[in-house]
């Protein structure tokens, strides 16, 4: 009786200098539960205002899309109008910069619907060395367009990855459109000397792959990024070109990060940027 006394009072003085602790560990427990809550919170207000304004872009297109639709029937029934030919020429010239801000505006709304929807991946085995070809020859158009090489520097076997093909390809599309804007603001000064006449730059794209991990490099010889700007080129309406939405750059690098990868970039001055794709390979 006197043994099991002391074994009672030995619990009981452990009891009590555990008290501290206990009421330390049911703060911290109430402190998370309530940070839980809060970020519950944010998330469902997130996602409410995400809908709302996925509405709102939605319920803007369809008034644009009227506006242009009238716009062109007037430009039609201008044209035919029996009127004096310099004030008909006024008018289809307003005419016609009413249809190229109604295109911008609706250009606009897509990026923006593109940048603010749930990205789904629909994710199937393919060929990193195959995507990267066929965007080659789909961009290399444009590329002339704009007195701009398109150069390609690919491996000679597949570089298997399991990727949402068109997604991936809206991604790297919309740094090939990053690099060609960026080299038509610059300079060409190609390495060793002066460049081809009528060339305003090169594009390079470059596929490489080691145990663990898919690159793929956007090259562009445009002017470069300075420091301060590399930490906000990624921030959505970030834009140092006229026209610009800001959101290529963002929607790429929100795609990639949702394939598990991360996009890079790797700038100097006077000499033209990197970006950088970086993504899994696949073990199929």
């Amino acid at each position: 009786m006197h043994f099991l006394w002391w074994v009672f009072l030995g619990v009981l003085v452990g009891l009590v200098a555990m008290l501290p602790v206990m009421r330390i560990l049911l703060r911290r427990a109430e402190r998370r539960a309530r940070d839980a809550e809060r970020r519950a919170r944010d998330s469902e207000r997130l996602a409410e205002l995400g809908s709302m304004t996925g509405g709102l872009a939605h319920e803007i297109k369809n008034p644009l899309s009227t506006i242009s639709l009238n716009a062109g029937l007037l430009a039609e029934g201008i044209t035919g109008a029996d009127l004096p030919l310099e004030q008909r020429d006024r008018l289809l010239r307003r005419l016609d910069a009413l249809g190229r801000e109604v295109e911008r505006l609706g250009s606009i709304l897509t990026d923006f619907l593109r940048f603010a929807g749930r990205v789904k991946l629909d994710k199937q085995p393919s060929d990193m060395v195959q995507i990267v070809s066929e965007l080659s020859d789909f961009f290399d158009p444009q590329c002339d367009q704009n007195q701009i090489v398109l150069r390609t520097k690919l491996p000679d076997s597949p570089v298997p990855v399991h990727v949402d093909e068109s997604l991936l390809k809206q991604a790297l599309l919309n740094l090939m459109i990053n690099a060609t804007q960026a080299i038509s603001d610059g300079t060409f000064n190609p390495p060793g000397g002066e460049g081809a006449e009528g060339i305003r730059g090169e594009l390079i794209l470059r596929v490489e792959a080691d145990k663990d991990e898919a690159r793929v490099h956007v090259i562009d010889t445009g002017p470069g990024i300075e420091a301060d700007r590399l930490k906000r080129i990624f921030h959505p309406y970030v834009s140092h070109h006229a026209g610009g939405t800001g959101l290529g750059l963002s929607t790429a690098r929100r795609i990639i990060e949702e394939h598990g990868g991360s996009l890079l970039v790797h700038s100097e001055v006077g000499r033209g940027s990197d970006f950088v794709v970086h993504l899994p390979l696949s073990d199929e």
